[in-house]
């Protein structure tokens, strides 16, 4: 088998296309919902909180000497970061939950008897027919 051959194998098998599918999904879901927390759910959280914007928050550790940037400590960043984490979680959460309820359903579901087969038939006739002696 030549190599390219095994490669195509590899990268069609199902589960490594579905997982494609599902990191891409999951960075534009992600991009969704960075631009929901950045700018629809921090903006009135910082207004309630007095005007603060998280991303902004920052401690200077140096000043700026020259050329040389200041350096400074991003604790707004990190904050903001867990906040879309939170939401994301969440989120993918209450899609698990979901989808774990629909699995429930179906599974709940009973499913009709089956005919039985041609062996069982005759064989229940044979024992009837040596009950009725």
């Amino acid at each position: 088998m030549s190599l390219m051959s095994e490669f195509k194998e590899f990268a069609m098998r199902g589960n490594v296309v579905d997982l494609a599918v599902g990191i891409v999904i999951g960075g534009a879901f992600g991009k969704i919902v960075s631009s929901f927390v950045a700018d629809v759910l921090m903006p009135p959280i910082g207004l309630m909180l007095g005007g603060v914007d998280f991303s902004n928050l920052a401690v200077t550790m140096k000043d700026a000497a020259g050329a040389a940037p200041a350096v400074l400590w991003n604790y707004g960043k990190f904050i903001q970061s867990i906040v879309d984490f939170t939401i994301i979680a969440f989120a993918i959460f209450m899609l698990v939950k979901g989808m774990n309820a629909l699995r429930k359903t179906e599974e709940a579901k009973p499913e009709a008897p089956k005919a039985p087969s041609n062996e069982e038939v005759l064989l229940t006739q044979i024992r009837d027919l040596l009950k009725q002696r």
